[in-house]
C-alpha cells in the first residue's frame, strides 16, 4: 500500500487544518484565552436592568440569568429578581421556589422585606435570587388593590440596596406589559431587551419603547433603553447577518457587539438547574455571554470616564 507523508507532499488544508470549523474552534480557543485575562472593577451605585422583551421565545430569562451569573464570575455582586411566575429564572439558578417559601409575590403584596426572601445560588457566592413562586401568577390582580402599586418594587429594592448593596440588579420580566413589567420598570434605570436573530425580530418592539416612553413620562424619568443583545444567531443564514444589520441600524449605540450563537449547550443548561456559565463555561454559548458580560460592565467604566 502506498503512504504518504504529510511533511514531503501534503499541506496543511488537506488535512483539514483550514476548514471553517477548524477556523470556529481557533477563534472560540483565542475568545477563551482573552477572556481569562480580562480585568473588569466594580464599585459605585448599583445598576439595575430590567430585561424585558413582549415577544416570547427570545432567550429572556435565559439571557437574565446568564448574563448575572458571568458578571458574578467577573466579581460582581449580582442579585437576580424573578418577576415571572414561570419561576425559571429561579431554577436556572438553583434557587428553591416551592409553594411553601417566601417569595418576590411576599415583597410585592405583603410587604415583606427583601432580605427576606434572597438566596444565595449554589453555584456562585457572589450571585443571589429573589426567587418567584406560582403565587406571583395572581399578583397582577392583586396588585390592583395596592397602594402605590407601581411602586412596590422599587420601595422594596431601595431599602434592600440601603443594607446590602450589589454592584448589578437583574429583573427578569414576563413576556407582558402589565403591572410585574410596570413595577420593574419602575424599580429600574436601565432596559436590557435580547432580539432573536430571526424574521419578525422588530415585532412588538415599537410597543415596548411606547411603554418604556410612557413610564419615563409618568413614573420613571431615569429609565432608558441601554443595552441590546442579538440572541440565537445563526451565522451560516443570510437571515441572522441581515436582521443583526437591521437592528444595529436601528440602535446603533445600545446594542453590543457580542452576539449570542445558537448552542445546544445554553438549552440544555437549565434542565440541570444551572445557567450556561456553570454548566459548560468553555462552551461557544457561555464564552458568549461571558462577552457580554464584560461588554456590559465596561460600559459602565466608560460612561463615568466621559
Amino acid at each position: 500500500m502506498f503512504h504518504v507523508k504529510q511533511s514531503e507532499t501534503q499541506s496543511p488544508n488537506t488535512f483539514g487544518m483550514d476548514t471553517p470549523l477548524a477556523r470556529e474552534l481557533a477563534d472560540l480557543t483565542a475568545r477563551r484565552k482573552h477572556l481569562e485575562s480580562v480585568t473588569v472593577e466594580f464599585g459605585g451605585e448599583s445598576r439595575v436592568l430590567t430585561v424585558s422583551n413582549q415577544k416570547g421565545g427570545v432567550g429572556k430569562t435565559t439571557t437574565a440569568v446568564n448574563i448575572a451569573s458571568a458578571l458574578a464570575g467577573l466579581g460582581a455582586k449580582v442579585i437576580v429578581i424573578d418577576l415571572d411566575p414561570q419561576g425559571n429564572a429561579s431554577t436556572a439558578l438553583g434557587i428553591i421556589h416551592t409553594t411553601d417559601i417566601s417569595s418576590i409575590y411576599d415583597v410585592l403584596i405583603n410587604d415583606l422585606p427583601l432580605r427576606d426572601i434572597v438566596q444565595q445560588s449554589p453555584e456562585n457566592e457572589n450571585l443571589l435570587c429573589a426567587p418567584s413562586t406560582i403565587h406571583l401568577a395572581g399578583a397582577e390582580i392583586e396588585l390592583v388593590a395596592q397602594v402605590a402599586r407601581e411602586h412596590r418594587l422599587r420601595r422594596a429594592l431601595d431599602d434592600y440596596l440601603e443594607s446590602s448593596p450589589v454592584d448589578f440588579v437583574i429583573i427578569d420580566c414576563p413576556p407582558s406589559l402589565g403591572l410585574l413589567t410596570i413595577n420593574a420598570f419602575t424599580a429600574a434605570s436601565e432596559v436590557f431587551i435580547p432580539i432573536q436573530c430571526e424574521y419578525y425580530a422588530l415585532e412588538g418592539l415599537s410597543q415596548l419603547l411606547g411603554s418604556i416612553q410612557m413610564i419615563q413620562k409618568h413614573l420613571n424619568p431615569s429609565l432608558h433603553l441601554s443595552t441590546i443583545l442579538l440572541t440565537m444567531f445563526d451565522g451560516r443564514t443570510r437571515l441572522a447577518h441581515q436582521v443583526a444589520e437591521e437592528v444595529r441600524t436601528h440602535f446603533p449605540t445600545q446594542v453590543l457587539e457580542t452576539v449570542i450563537p445558537r448552542n445546544v449547550r445554553v438549552s440544555e443548561a437549565p434542565s440541570f438547574g444551572q445557567t450556561v456559565i456553570a454548566y459548560d463555561g468553555q462552551s461557544a454559548g457561555a464564552v458568549a455571554y461571558r462577552e457580554a458580560a464584560v461588554e456590559i460592565a465596561s460600559r459602565k467604566t466608560q460612561s463615568k470616564e466621559r
